[in-house]
């Protein structure tokens, strides 16, 4: 295919210096290249029926389904204005990749037939149900398996193009009629509702069935890079990893310590009330507890029930679906819904105080302090959709007085602006390689265009424990621009001491989104829409706090002091004599100095002379 493009005429002198414009466009894709097994539109004999029909039974006293779930991000995954902005920019430069989002995002809408167009201007009210009580529990193991329905092999069977070949990209198999699963065989179902036993549902390959994420536009190659392949036809062997990745959340999971039975011993940090071994995403995002399943009179009391928390962490979306949807907004949202997304904020944040421990310490020679982050989750830290998201190190250093010396990784609120060039942060980034800024007549290198990025230019990302750099290999997650040894899941950072100072505040912060991602999403938003939803989305970053950060953990005051280095200059030695002596006769009160030269912690007197001398010699 022939690039239309312009020439840019410029004078430099008496010269002039063609510079040729490739003209942008998008690729030449379709809702095939976007294709994907398991259940397809139009093919459900009984529709998926909104949370409100299931919340009459299963919004009892002890709040542990409809309560927690209706606060999550997988209740408001159709109301999310980060995805929608995302949307229209997919759909602008891979026209109909829409479709896959809207898979995962509203399944209802995919499932019956309103994801088309594909900028989600068909889908309804209920459609915003999102990720569901009915359509959850109406999934069927793609992979079959004992104890599994006795109608599955027939439901997969049916399938279009048979089942999924493994957990990834929103290729849900579901139960065509009504009929409810899950993982007790004691369910009081009965008279209200058909329902089956699947062991499927304390399993991880469940919540794998979104959380990874491959674009199938693309082919891997012999040599491992990724490809465009031949547009408008489906992928080729339709398996997620001959495809380009996205996202690996379960797949990191899957080649971690956590998925070895028994799973790690979390000491409490993570898993159900009085449960010691953690293995699956449910024990981490749906801790059991003791309590009902519903308010049904025979319904038992389970020691192992589990809370529909699904916390994550994406805080800032949740104040933005508030805005728009809540009381303020459209009102959409019922006042048990705003109230829930609120307690969801607070497990949110207090789940990610549990997902690292930071440990500080001084190197031997006090020139600077070491900060280890250890990876505390089954997957990589931070995880899950990769653009704009981020963890970092924030390093204050003080003098005697509690001034502050200098700063490390400072974060503006005011503007959202993180200074990177001094810190560590995790993350990916990935961008598009010269093949296809051939074909879109896009930049090379670095790109936010997440539907266009054939290329990973940086991971930094914390592995879990079990970590192996071939097994992630495997699964498209290796390390990228940084080197971890098998079984490494933590990282160290060296940070230099500056002079005069004695303690430090170290800090570690996530966000979610990026500045530069959410002005990018306003930016290169198409005006199609009534209302241009990158601007939208910008609007309510802006109302909500501009993603502010979460702080998850920190070690404030850690003492960095080295006794007797009164000029700053981190080391003791006969410059700092002069001043030594000048404040031992009361001649130099600098507050400084007065701190430095009191070696033995006890004001400055006669004693600190001998351990000076032993620090100097």
């Amino acid at each position: 295919m022939k690039l239309a493009s312009r020439i840019v005429w410029t004078v430099v002198g008496a010269a002039a210096v063609v510079t040729p414009v490739r003209a942008q466009m998008p690729l030449g894709t379709t809702t095939a290249d976007f294709f994907l097994r398991g259940t397809q539109p139009n093919s459900l004999t009984a529709p998926i029926v909104i949370h409100n029909n299931c919340s009459n039974c299963h919004n009892n006293a002890d709040g542990l389904i409809t309560k927690h779930w209706q606060g999550s991000m997988m209740s408001h995954a159709g109301r999310d204005p980060l995805f929608y902005a995302c949307l229209d920019v997919a759909n602008n430069v891979a026209p109909q990749s829409g479709d896959m989002c809207i898979r995962c995002h509203m399944p209802k809408a995919w499932l019956e037939g309103r994801s088309s167009p594909t900028d989600a201007t068909a889908v309804v009210a209920n459609d915003r149900d999102s990720i569901n009580c009915n359509f959850c529990h109406r999934l069927v193991n793609p992979a079959g398996g004992a104890g599994e329905p006795a109608n599955d092999a027939n439901i997969l069977a049916a399938l279009f193009d048979g089942p999924p070949l493994s957990p990834g990209n929103g290729s849900f198999v579901v139960d065509p009629a009504d009929i409810r699963r899950g993982p007790f065989s004691d369910s009081q179902c009965g008279p209200f509702h058909a329902f089956q036993v699947s062991p499927f549902f304390k399993t991880s390959a469940l919540c794998g069935t979104c959380h990874d994420v491959s674009n199938p536009v693309f082919t891997k190659q012999p040599d491992g890079s990724y490809a465009l392949g031949t547009l408008n036809e489906r992928h080729p062997t339709g398996n997620k990893l001959d495809m380009r990745p996205v996202e690996r959340t379960y797949s990191e999971w899957a080649q971690s310590s956590y998925a070895i039975v028994p799973g790690v011993d979390a000491g409490g940090r993570f898993g159900g009330t009085g449960q010691t071994y953690v293995s699956t995403c449910q024990d981490c995002h749906m801790p059991d507890t003791s309590g009902h399943g519903c308010n049904y009179a025979g319904a038992p009391l389970r020691p192992d029930m589990p809370r529909h928390h699904l916390n994550g962490a994406a805080n800032w979306v949740l104040d933005a679906v508030v805005t728009k949807y809540g009381p303020t907004g459209s009102n959409e949202l019922s006042a048990a819904q705003v109230t829930a997304i609120g307690e969801a904020k607070v497990r949110n944040a207090d789940m990610l105080t549990r997902a690292a421990t930071l440990e500080t310490s001084v190197t031997p020679n006090y020139g600077s302090i070491k900060v280890r982050v250890t990876n505390e989750t089954g997957h990589k830290l931070p995880s899950g959709y990769p653009e704009g998201r981020r963890v970092w190190l924030n390093v204050q250093f003080r003098d005697c007085l509690g001034n502050l010396l200098a700063e490390r990784g400072a974060y503006d609120a005011s503007t959202a602006i993180l200074s990177t060039g001094d810190t560590k942060v995790y993350e990916i980034e990935s961008g598009i390689d010269n093949s296809v800024a051939t074909a879109t007549g896009r930049p090379e290198g670095h790109s936010f265009f997440f539907v266009l990025n054939n290329v990973i230019l940086k991971d930094n990302r914390i592995p879990p424990r079990g970590f192996n750099n071939i097994a992630f290999a495997s699964i498209q997650a290796a390390p990228v621009g940084v080197t971890y040894d098998d079984g490494q899941y933590w990282d160290d950072t060296y940070f230099a001491i500056p002079g005069n100072a004695v303690a430090a505040d170290v800090k570690l912060y996530y966000q979610t989104s990026s500045k530069d991602y959410v002005e990018f999403l306003r930016d290169h938003n198409p005006s199609t829409q009534p209302v241009n939803r990158g601007t939208e989305l910008y609007d309510l970053w802006v109302a909500t706090g501009k993603g502010a950060p979460l702080l998850m953990a920190s070690n404030t005051s850690v003492n960095v002091a080295l006794a007797g280095d009164l000029n700053g200059d981190r080391s003791v030695s006969v410059a700092d004599i002069p001043p030594f002596v000048s404040v031992l006769l009361g001649q130099d009160t600098d507050p400084i100095h007065v701190c430095a030269a009191d070696v033995t912690g006890g004001g400055v007197n006669g004693d600190d002379i001998g351990p000076f001398c032993n620090l100097l010699y």
